[in-house]
């Protein structure tokens, strides 16, 4: 076993700091750069690690490197030898800057003693600057701006400053806030600079973060001789070992074998006490765990040997079990069902595919993904499944297809909410950020959701920075349409605000659908006489079956179409025999897409290889009855 890692000596020279920012403006890569140039690692040791599209180190989870983004929150250790010829301990921990991942970020910034905010030199605060910003001042943590990406051509982070100044004012942060230290920084030019402009700052490193980092983030404030407390913000799983729990100890110290009482907090404020006896303790050394025969209050520590433990969690002192304020997280906005799947092709592509093993694998969600509510729907083949946004359950989605699972989802739904007897609704502001000559496009398709325009202002000679106020149910499907205005150059980003009363109805997708009448292979003569309808979302060879959504018709109606229809063989001689047919290609829905495209009668259809669409009736004449069900009802309501 290690001896403690507590190579700092002290409380007072342990650093705990949390990177905040709004997605893209270059977290991880400046957590990436602190690590290579913190001295902490062999020559060749990180660049071993590197991957996905950016090279990057944290974000290990393969997902995280296919779209670019961070998704969990993570942390590292690095020791730091700092200008006052003293050895530092920096616990730092990054986490993701998209707001459907909010969840991650409200339970790790209670490991932290302050804050880096990356902001963007070109962008400035954007809507997640505003949110990370806000919980870290509710916390109680003093920010440290970074201005990041300074070597952008079109950068100006002198008015980014100033923004920062104006955010902080409007969110009510107090006198020593508003006094913030800023250090200018390319992260992926790996130098920083604590004054702009400045003369050779490309010859730079990172040195000028870290001694901001010594220099105005606080040293825990703890008490090592008061009973112990440590608080679970973070779980992971070992087949060898099983449950880990992550979190920082409060008070006291923590050691391997130690009698500890489990102490848990019921929703209706009551405690749960259980005792029982840590395993093996794993302190943080560099992107590893080391095991430790000792932490002290103020650090982090991973604890296992412990059944039953959950995020939010306090592992106390049997005589003293005074657990800490529960972790509060903000509530779901947007909920989906998940069903199992019952199509014709159902069971051919997943391995687990039953409605008990769908429930098992959201259980087991649910023990780490905070922000994620799981509800029973009407019938026990069907599970409601409320997170903070699209790309939230999303990547959930993804998560499970990749692991093997089957399954159908509905359409997003925004949650609603009765205050004083009035239904209501999420309000968001929306970013957009797009080119000069795609404003009008774009302020016309927000205008047409009942979006109100509050701020537009010129960013550089090409691009608009435009705010609006507008619905989360009228945000549904907003994305596709905004690029295709803008081909794809504008930027966009939206994040909760407040709830309003509910106005208007839900905005409908303005095409129909091809409904497929036959199950078969998609045929290149029937893709060819189906081209004058629409945009297909199959290509010949495809398996189809009947009730599938094959493509959107260019007209508000739904249109029943034989995509599998065979070209009539004759002994009859053809004028254009030798004619090449070219086929116009297909659009290729990914799962956001399609989660947004669909509408309350049609389902996604999710296996490892496939994502297709689906009506939730596939047979078109018991379609046709319920379409006429329900205007009969309709008539009828309005004649009442």
């Amino acid at each position: 076993m290690t001896p403690s890692i507590q190579t700092a000596g002290s409380v007072a020279l342990r650093r705990n700091v949390a990177i905040i920012a709004h997605v893209d403006h270059g977290k991880t890569t400046l957590v990436d750069q602190l690590l290579l140039q913190s001295g902490n690692f062999r020559a060749g040791e990180l660049e071993k690690l590197q991957g996905g599209q950016h090279d990057l180190i944290m974000d290990s989870n393969p997902l995280e490197r296919e779209r670019g983004i961070t998704i969990l929150s993570k942390n590292c250790a690095v020791s730091y030898h700092a200008a006052d010829d003293i050895t530092y301990r920096v616990n730092i921990i990054d986490t993701p800057g998209h707001a459907d991942f909010g969840g991650e970020v409200e339970r790790v910034l209670r490991m932290a003693d302050g804050c880096l905010l990356v902001v963007d030199a070109f962008e400035g605060p954007m809507p997640q600057t505003r949110f990370v910003l806000s919980k870290a001042l509710a916390e109680g943590l003093r920010p440290v701006v970074v201005v990041n990406k300074c070597d952008r051509p079109d950068a100006d982070p002198d008015r980014v400053v100033n923004e920062v100044f104006d955010l902080l004012v409007a969110l009510g942060a107090e006198d020593d806030a508003l006094d913030f230290p800023v250090v200018y920084a390319s992260a992926k030019g790996g130098w920083s600079v604590p004054e702009w402009p400045a003369d050779n700052h490309e010859a730079g490193d990172m040195r000028p973060i870290f001694e901001a980092i010594i220099r105005h983030v606080p040293h825990p404030d703890v008490y090592l001789e008061k009973p112990l407390r440590l608080q679970i913000t973070s779980l992971d799983y070992s087949e060898y070992v099983g449950r880990i729990g992550i979190g920082r100890v409060h008070q006291g110290a923590i050691k391997p074998g130690l009698p500890v009482a489990l102490v848990k907090l019921n929703p209706d404020g009551s405690q749960k006490v259980t005792n029982a006896k840590i395993g093996k303790l794993l302190a943080f050394e560099g992107l590893g765990r080391i095991e430790s025969d000792r932490v002290d209050a103020g650090d982090l520590c991973a604890v296992t040997g412990i059944d039953g433990l959950d995020i939010g969690d306090t592992l106390c002192d049997p005589d003293h079990p005074d657990p800490l304020p529960a972790v509060t997280v903000d509530e779901p906005t947007v909920s989906m069902i998940f069903r199992i799947n019952d199509s014709p092709f159902a069971g051919k592509e997943g391995q687990y595919v039953t409605s008990r093993q769908i429930r098992a694998r959201l259980e087991r969600e649910l023990e780490h993904n905070v922000a994620l509510r799981v509800e029973n729907g009407q019938t026990s083949d069907e599970f409601i499944v409320s997170g903070r946004g699209v790309l939230h359950l999303g990547i959930l989605l993804e998560t499970m297809r990749r692991e093997g699972y089957e399954l159908s989802v509905g359409r997003p739904i925004v949650i609603e909410k009765e205050i004083d007897g009035v239904r209501h609704e999420p309000l968001e502001e929306l970013v957009i950020d797009c080119p000069n000559d795609a404003v009008g496009a774009v302020m016309q398709l927000v205008g047409e959701r009942k979006g109100e325009m509050r701020k537009m202002e010129p960013r550089g000679e090409e691009i608009t920075h435009c705010v609006f106020e507008i619905t989360s149910r009228a945000l549904i499907g907003l994305r596709g349409r905004i690029m295709t205005a803008s081909q794809g150059e504008a930027i966009m980003h939206h994040t909760f605000e407040k709830f309003v009363p509910v106005t208007g109805d839900r905005v409908k997708r303005i095409s129909g659908v091809l409904v497929a009448t036959e199950s078969g292979q998609v045929t290149g003569h029937a893709c060819e006489a189906a081209h004058d309808r629409g945009v297909l979302f199959v290509r010949p060879g495809d398996q189809v079956y009947a009730g599938q959504v094959v493509g959107e018709h260019n007209r508000g109606n739904d249109l029943p179409i034989n995509i599998v229809r065979l070209k009539k063989l004759d002994n009859m001689r053809s004028a254009n025999k030798e004619a090449t047919v070219t086929l116009k290609a297909p659009r290729d829905l990914s799962l956001e897409p399609a989660l947004e495209y669909i509408e309350s009668d049609e389902l996604v259809e999710l296996t490892p290889t496939s994502i297709r669409i689906r009506k939730r009736l596939l047979d078109e004449g018991a379609r046709r009855r319920a379409e006429r069900s329900a205007k009969d009802k309709a008539k009828e309501s309005a004649k009442a």
